[in-house]
């Protein structure tokens, strides 16, 4: 009889494990599968969205003007058009900045002279009408404005936002970039608090121009290979 016990042992184990192995499965598959789907997955605020984003991702970005009364900046680039809601009611310094520039004429013939997918599209340097690359980054309006850091839902560096570069505090003039993804690290009120780029607009129309803009091949210092030029910026006040 023991001997017999002996010889089905290894058998019994094979069953036993075996009968695990179903159980777990059937687990996952009933209940246990269920309660990972019902718990919510979601990015911390502070995570950058991993890039390049995959075709559906770049087709959902669709947001709505928030206010009427806000101008809507247009720029007409060389890779289509881009529609800005400037956010003039609560950035009037840097959206007024903005629109004051344009309406010059400034940024006619400006190029995007930094470019980083997965991150941003950034340009406004008056140099960037020139031929000396060197100084690309370096230009500005020959004035600074001091920093709006206002805290605001819409005022957080997140897709499809365009923010104020800079070098410092207030040391803004003219340059600008728009995120490509969302780049919440840039605010003044969140970690790790060195960046504070304010935010003053968010694209409304063109997203999918920004994105052919953040996928051109680069070179050093990420200048793009080919020419982005900012053909013309008009200010639409339908007030």
């Amino acid at each position: 009889m023991k001997e017999s016990l002996r010889e089905a042992a290894p058998i019994l184990i094979l069953l036993v494990v075996c009968g695990a192995l179903i159980g777990g499965i059937a687990w996952w598959i009933g209940g246990g599968f269920q309660a990972l789907q019902s718990g919510e997955a979601r990015l911390l605020s502070e995570e950058p969205l991993t890039a390049p984003l995959k075709a559906d991702e770049l087709e959902a970005y669709q947001v709505d003007r928030v206010n009427d009364m806000n101008p809507i900046a247009v720029l007409e680039t060389n890779k289509g058009v881009i529609e800005i809601e400037l956010f003039d009611d609560s950035m009037p310094i840097t959206a007024g900045n903005f629109a004051k520039l344009a309406e010059e004429g400034f940024y006619d013939g400006i190029k995007f002279h930094r470019v980083i997918d997965g991150f941003m599209i950034q340009g406004g340097d008056p140099n960037t009408k020139t031929d000396q690359v060197l100084t690309y980054g370096q230009g500005g309006p020959g004035y600074s404005i001091p920093d709006e850091h206002i805290e605001g839902e819409l005022l957080t560096n997140v897709r499809g936002t365009i923010s104020m570069a800079n070098s410092g505090p207030n040391s803004g003039g003219s340059q600008f970039f728009i995120n490509l993804v969302d780049n919440t690290n840039l605010d003044f009120n969140k970690p790790p608090l060195q960046s504070k780029h304010p935010v003053f607009g968010r694209v409304i129309s063109g997203m999918s121009t920004v994105d052919a803009i953040g996928s051109v091949e680069t070179g050093p210092a990420n200048l793009p290979a080919e020419d982005i030029v900012i053909e013309k910026v008009t200010i639409r006040r339908d007030s």
